[in-house]
């Protein structure tokens, strides 16, 4: 199995190249969802609590809002609440990655995270493929999104350079084109992998 890592930063399409595999038939885990997953779980509710206060939660659920203003404004606020979260993340990951069935076919699985290079995670994966498109779109795409353009380039700040990001990456998608340009380079990505696949069942 080829554990590939997919990621990039905001705006900038993980979601649009992680559906593009799927359809290829990879199995795709978006840490986003596990993480919305995690917060509905009573230790990580409380644990928030005692980190951001009473104001993080909201008819005592976790207000996501609340916590990505602080977040962003506050980068070793971030690092707390990361510390909670991505140990359980990596969990989730496993556990899922355990119960997929193969059925001795090539047996890919993306995993659609933000931070890989960020916490230092590159070595958890077999590859990392990471989309990018130029700054000024991912802001207009974030903009279109109701983003306003000072969050969108907040976010973008607290991210590391996506130029750094190609450079220790084993693919890169450019995403700033159309739908087909985009999938013609998932689709060369994707033969890649099952050859590597079926290189690594063969040792």
């Amino acid at each position: 199995m080829i554990k590939a890592g997919l990621t990039g930063n905001i705006g900038m399409g993980k979601s649009t190249v992680a559906e593009l595999f799927r359809k290829l038939g990879v199995y795709v885990i978006n840490t986003d969802h596990i993480v919305d997953e995690l917060f509905n779980q009573p230790d990580i509710v409380d644990e928030i609590k005692k980190l951001f206060g009473e104001d993080a939660l909201t008819d005592g659920k976790v207000n996501k809002n609340y916590i990505a203003k602080i977040v962003f404004e506050n980068p070793q606020m971030r690092i707390y609440l990361e510390n909670i979260l991505h140990p359980k993340v990596f969990e989730r990951i496993d556990e899922i990655i355990k119960n997929i069935p193969t059925h001795g076919e090539p047996s890919i699985v993306l995993i659609e995270a933000p931070l890989i290079f960020e916490r230092g995670y590159q070595n958890r994966f077999d590859v990392i493929i990471t989309v990018y498109t130029p700054e000024e779109t991912a802001l207009e795409r974030l903009e279109k999104k109701g983003m306003s353009k000072e969050e969108a380039k907040k976010r973008l700040k607290s991210q590391f350079p996506i130029e750094m990001k190609k450079s220790k990456s084993d693919y890169i998608i450019d995403n700033s084109g159309t739908v087909e340009e985009t999938k013609v380079q998932v689709e060369k990505i994707f033969q890649e992998l099952i050859t590597l696949e079926r290189k690594y069942a063969g040792n």
